[in-house]
């Protein structure tokens, strides 16, 4: 079964979308941007935090939490910004470390904008495969 979202953000009545949708065990939360007061003369680190406020909310309405993440997409309009929007990434997702991906791009919608993320969790536990035990890193030297 299929469940939108809203964040009652104004654009999603004009561009016809929603914040999250959950089918089944997997929500998919749109790219999310600060929003004022959060937005105007805010640094990358500030408007990354307001941005992943917006959308933990969007999973708790989706009966999720940032547990669940499994992938993120930031977008920055300034790679030089990439260092702040890690730091709030590592704030809120550390002990999750889904895998993530950070790329530049030209603009956003409104120039004020710095970032936007868009995540992707899974709510359903899958069976660890043989020898696995649940949280481990596969391939990962840590637990070595």
């Amino acid at each position: 079964m299929r469940r939108n979202i809203s964040s009652d953000g104004p654009f999603e009545d004009v561009y016809g979308y929603s914040r999250a949708v959950r089918v089944g065990d997997q929500i998919h939360v749109s790219g999310t941007t600060a929003r004022p007061p959060d937005l105007e003369d805010a640094d990358a680190y500030r408007q990354a935090r307001a941005a992943l406020a917006i959308i933990e909310d969007a999973l708790r309405k989706a009966g999720s939490s940032m547990a669940a993440v499994v992938r993120t997409v930031t977008y920055v309009t300034d790679i030089a910004d990439a260092e702040l929007v890690a730091r709030a990434h590592n704030e809120v997702l550390g002990e999750v470390r889904p895998a993530a991906t950070l790329v530049q791009v030209s603009g956003l919608l409104d120039p004020a904008m710095k970032v936007e993320i868009e995540v992707y969790a899974v709510e359903a536990r899958q069976e660890a495969a043989e020898g696995d035990e649940p949280g481990d890193d596969v391939g990962s030297d840590r637990h070595r």
